[in-house]
Protein backbone atom coordinates (compact mmCIF):
# COMPACT_ATOMS: atom_id res chain seq x y z
CA UNK A 1 0.00 0.00 0.00
CA UNK A 2 1.31 3.47 -0.52
CA UNK A 3 0.47 7.13 0.64
CA UNK A 4 -0.78 9.23 -1.83
CA UNK A 5 -0.80 13.05 0.02
CA UNK A 6 -3.64 14.95 -0.96
CA UNK A 7 -3.66 18.55 -0.49
CA UNK A 8 -6.66 20.40 -1.81
CA UNK A 9 -6.51 24.17 -3.17
CA UNK A 10 -8.89 26.94 -2.93
CA UNK A 11 -7.90 30.63 -3.33
CA UNK A 12 -4.69 29.47 -4.52
CA UNK A 13 -3.94 27.96 -0.84
CA UNK A 14 -4.06 24.65 0.84
CA UNK A 15 -7.19 24.00 2.28
CA UNK A 16 -9.10 21.29 4.66
CA UNK A 17 -12.84 21.08 4.52
CA UNK A 18 -14.87 18.79 6.98
CA UNK A 19 -17.09 16.64 5.48
CA UNK A 20 -17.06 18.43 2.73
CA UNK A 21 -18.71 21.18 3.85
CA UNK A 22 -17.27 24.52 1.99
CA UNK A 23 -18.64 26.28 5.61
CA UNK A 24 -15.98 24.16 7.75
CA UNK A 25 -12.52 24.91 5.79
CA UNK A 26 -9.42 25.28 7.58
CA UNK A 27 -6.75 27.30 6.13
CA UNK A 28 -2.87 26.51 6.35
CA UNK A 29 0.09 28.65 5.72
CA UNK A 30 1.54 26.27 3.27
CA UNK A 31 1.92 27.53 -0.19
CA UNK A 32 0.64 24.37 -2.57
CA UNK A 33 4.19 24.27 -5.06
CA UNK A 34 6.45 24.14 -1.71
CA UNK A 35 4.29 21.55 -0.03
CA UNK A 36 4.25 19.30 -3.41
CA UNK A 37 8.19 19.42 -3.28
CA UNK A 38 8.55 18.89 0.46
CA UNK A 39 6.32 15.54 -0.31
CA UNK A 40 8.45 15.05 -3.40
CA UNK A 41 11.61 15.05 -0.75
CA UNK A 42 10.00 12.22 1.30
CA UNK A 43 9.51 9.89 -1.55
CA UNK A 44 6.25 10.40 -2.59
CA UNK A 45 5.53 9.70 -6.44
CA UNK A 46 1.98 10.31 -6.50
CA UNK A 47 0.02 13.50 -5.71
CA UNK A 48 -4.02 13.53 -4.87
CA UNK A 49 -4.63 17.52 -5.72
CA UNK A 50 -8.33 18.76 -5.65
CA UNK A 51 -9.15 21.71 -7.32
CA UNK A 52 -12.13 23.03 -4.71
CA UNK A 53 -12.54 26.16 -6.57
CA UNK A 54 -12.72 23.94 -10.03
CA UNK A 55 -15.51 22.04 -8.47
CA UNK A 56 -17.55 24.85 -7.49
CA UNK A 57 -16.73 26.23 -10.60
CA UNK A 58 -17.43 23.61 -12.81
CA UNK A 59 -14.66 23.75 -14.39
CA UNK A 60 -10.86 23.48 -13.64
CA UNK A 61 -9.74 26.61 -12.42
CA UNK A 62 -6.06 25.93 -10.85
CA UNK A 63 -4.54 24.44 -13.80
CA UNK A 64 -1.22 26.03 -14.03
CA UNK A 65 -0.67 26.02 -10.38
CA UNK A 66 -0.89 22.29 -10.48
CA UNK A 67 1.07 22.38 -13.45
CA UNK A 68 3.68 23.99 -11.33
CA UNK A 69 3.16 21.41 -7.83
CA UNK A 70 4.06 18.74 -10.50
CA UNK A 71 7.44 20.12 -12.28
CA UNK A 72 9.93 18.42 -10.43
CA UNK A 73 8.49 14.97 -11.59
CA UNK A 74 5.35 14.38 -9.38
CA UNK A 75 2.39 12.43 -10.39
CA UNK A 76 -0.63 14.18 -10.04
CA UNK A 77 -4.28 12.45 -9.53
CA UNK A 78 -6.54 15.48 -10.09
CA UNK A 79 -10.16 16.07 -9.49
CA UNK A 80 -12.75 18.91 -9.00
CA UNK A 81 -14.53 20.34 -12.22
CA UNK A 82 -14.23 18.04 -14.62
CA UNK A 83 -17.84 17.64 -15.92
CA UNK A 84 -17.11 17.53 -19.93
CA UNK A 85 -15.19 17.21 -23.18
CA UNK A 86 -13.13 20.53 -22.64
CA UNK A 87 -12.61 20.91 -19.19
CA UNK A 88 -11.35 16.68 -19.19
CA UNK A 89 -8.70 17.65 -22.56
CA UNK A 90 -7.42 20.32 -20.29
CA UNK A 91 -7.12 18.59 -17.59
CA UNK A 92 -5.42 15.52 -18.93
CA UNK A 93 -2.93 17.99 -20.52
CA UNK A 94 -1.82 18.78 -16.63
CA UNK A 95 -2.46 15.76 -14.77
CA UNK A 96 -1.48 11.82 -14.96
CA UNK A 97 -5.02 10.95 -14.07
CA UNK A 98 -8.09 12.39 -13.31
CA UNK A 99 -10.91 11.68 -10.71
CA UNK A 100 -14.55 11.67 -11.94
CA UNK A 101 -16.75 11.96 -9.10
CA UNK A 102 -20.49 12.68 -8.84
CA UNK A 103 -20.56 12.30 -12.98
CA UNK A 104 -19.98 8.52 -12.60
CA UNK A 105 -23.87 8.32 -11.24
CA UNK A 106 -24.94 10.86 -12.61
CA UNK A 107 -23.92 10.19 -16.18
CA UNK A 108 -22.75 6.59 -16.01
CA UNK A 109 -22.93 6.60 -20.28
CA UNK A 110 -20.49 10.15 -20.63
CA UNK A 111 -17.84 8.21 -18.39
CA UNK A 112 -17.88 4.92 -19.59
CA UNK A 113 -17.15 6.99 -23.18
CA UNK A 114 -14.17 8.82 -21.61
CA UNK A 115 -12.80 5.37 -20.62
CA UNK A 116 -13.02 3.53 -24.05
CA UNK A 117 -12.10 6.98 -25.32
CA UNK A 118 -8.64 7.49 -23.23
CA UNK A 119 -7.95 4.43 -22.04
CA UNK A 120 -8.56 3.76 -18.33
CA UNK A 121 -5.68 3.92 -16.82
CA UNK A 122 -6.21 7.70 -16.66
CA UNK A 123 -8.76 8.02 -14.93
CA UNK A 124 -9.38 7.17 -11.12
CA UNK A 125 -13.67 7.27 -10.13
CA UNK A 126 -14.12 8.64 -7.24
CA UNK A 127 -17.14 7.44 -4.95
CA UNK A 128 -17.76 9.47 -1.96
CA UNK A 129 -20.49 7.00 0.59
CA UNK A 130 -22.36 7.24 3.68
CA UNK A 131 -23.55 3.64 4.95
CA UNK A 132 -26.74 3.23 5.87
CA UNK A 133 -28.07 1.41 8.94
CA UNK A 134 -27.77 -1.70 6.92
CA UNK A 135 -24.64 -1.55 6.69
CA UNK A 136 -24.81 -0.81 2.85
CA UNK A 137 -22.86 1.99 1.56
CA UNK A 138 -24.49 4.63 -1.23
CA UNK A 139 -22.90 6.71 -3.32
CA UNK A 140 -23.12 10.62 -2.95
CA UNK A 141 -23.19 13.47 -5.37
CA UNK A 142 -23.39 17.03 -5.67
CA UNK A 143 -20.65 17.71 -3.45
CA UNK A 144 -21.73 14.72 -0.79
CA UNK A 145 -24.90 17.14 -0.67
CA UNK A 146 -26.98 14.43 -2.07
CA UNK A 147 -27.37 10.48 -1.30
CA UNK A 148 -28.06 8.51 -4.01
CA UNK A 149 -30.11 5.14 -4.35
CA UNK A 150 -27.38 3.57 -5.91
CA UNK A 151 -24.81 1.14 -4.44
CA UNK A 152 -20.96 1.41 -4.02
CA UNK A 153 -21.44 -2.25 -5.64
CA UNK A 154 -23.55 -0.64 -8.49
CA UNK A 155 -21.45 2.02 -9.05
CA UNK A 156 -18.03 0.30 -9.53
CA UNK A 157 -19.85 -2.79 -11.68
CA UNK A 158 -21.13 -0.74 -14.29
CA UNK A 159 -17.46 0.21 -14.92
CA UNK A 160 -15.48 -3.29 -14.84
CA UNK A 161 -16.22 -4.27 -18.29
CA UNK A 162 -14.48 -0.92 -19.66
CA UNK A 163 -11.31 -1.27 -18.29
CA UNK A 164 -11.73 0.14 -14.85
CA UNK A 165 -8.71 0.13 -12.81
CA UNK A 166 -8.43 2.54 -9.78
CA UNK A 167 -11.09 3.60 -7.94
CA UNK A 168 -11.02 6.27 -4.82
CA UNK A 169 -13.46 5.42 -2.03
CA UNK A 170 -14.10 8.18 0.83
CA UNK A 171 -16.57 7.64 3.76
CA UNK A 172 -17.39 11.20 3.99
CA UNK A 173 -18.76 10.80 7.87
CA UNK A 174 -14.76 10.62 8.57
CA UNK A 175 -13.32 12.93 5.62
CA UNK A 176 -11.46 15.33 7.93
CA UNK A 177 -12.75 14.77 10.95
CA UNK A 178 -9.62 12.61 12.15
CA UNK A 179 -12.22 9.60 13.26
CA UNK A 180 -9.89 6.55 12.01
CA UNK A 181 -10.62 4.71 8.73
CA UNK A 182 -13.68 3.09 7.92
CA UNK A 183 -11.70 -0.22 7.68
CA UNK A 184 -14.46 -2.62 7.11
CA UNK A 185 -15.56 -1.29 4.40
CA UNK A 186 -12.12 -0.80 2.58
CA UNK A 187 -11.08 -4.67 3.49
CA UNK A 188 -14.40 -5.52 1.76
CA UNK A 189 -13.33 -3.65 -1.30
CA UNK A 190 -10.26 -5.04 -1.70
CA UNK A 191 -12.32 -8.39 -0.46
CA UNK A 192 -14.88 -7.83 -3.76
CA UNK A 193 -13.04 -6.16 -6.68
CA UNK A 194 -9.49 -7.70 -6.51
CA UNK A 195 -8.34 -6.64 -10.05
CA UNK A 196 -9.01 -2.80 -8.93
CA UNK A 197 -6.55 -0.13 -7.48
CA UNK A 198 -8.15 1.43 -4.41
CA UNK A 199 -7.43 4.29 -2.64
CA UNK A 200 -9.01 4.71 0.62
CA UNK A 201 -9.75 8.29 1.58
CA UNK A 202 -11.22 9.97 5.15
CA UNK A 203 -10.40 9.85 8.59
CA UNK A 204 -6.60 8.83 8.50
CA UNK A 205 -4.76 10.17 12.08
CA UNK A 206 -1.05 8.64 12.22
CA UNK A 207 0.77 5.83 11.43
CA UNK A 208 -1.23 3.55 13.08
CA UNK A 209 -3.96 3.53 10.95
CA UNK A 210 -1.99 3.55 7.51
CA UNK A 211 -0.72 0.01 9.03
CA UNK A 212 -4.38 -0.53 9.69
CA UNK A 213 -5.37 0.04 6.30
CA UNK A 214 -2.28 -1.73 5.01
CA UNK A 215 -3.87 -4.90 6.25
CA UNK A 216 -7.00 -4.51 4.50
CA UNK A 217 -5.67 -5.21 0.60
CA UNK A 218 -6.09 -1.64 -0.76
CA UNK A 219 -3.56 -0.21 -3.34
CA UNK A 220 -3.50 3.19 -1.69
CA UNK A 221 -4.47 5.41 1.30
CA UNK A 222 -5.09 9.21 0.94
CA UNK A 223 -4.15 11.34 3.82
CA UNK A 224 -4.47 14.98 3.90
CA UNK A 225 -5.12 16.76 7.27
CA UNK A 226 -2.75 14.34 9.26
CA UNK A 227 -0.17 14.58 6.93
CA UNK A 228 -0.70 19.01 7.06
CA UNK A 229 -0.68 18.90 10.87
CA UNK A 230 1.89 16.70 11.39
CA UNK A 231 0.36 14.05 12.88
CA UNK A 232 2.56 11.49 10.80
CA UNK A 233 6.33 12.09 11.12
CA UNK A 234 8.89 12.15 8.08
CA UNK A 235 10.02 9.11 8.73
CA UNK A 236 6.87 7.29 8.78
CA UNK A 237 5.76 8.51 5.71
CA UNK A 238 9.11 7.56 4.08
CA UNK A 239 8.02 4.13 5.12
CA UNK A 240 4.93 4.50 3.29
CA UNK A 241 5.40 6.14 -0.06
Amino acid sequence: MKLIPAIDIRGGRCVRLLKGDFAKETRYDADPVELAAHYRALGARWLHVVDLDGAAAGAPANLPLVKAMRADGLRVQLGGGIRDDASLEQALEIADRVVIGSLAVTAPEHVTRWLDTYGAERFTLGFDVRIDAAGTPFVTTHGWTQTSAVTLADAIERFLPHGLVHVLCTDVDRDGALAGPNLELYADCARRWPTLAVQASGGVRDAADLAALATTGVAGAISGKALLEGRISPDEIRAYV
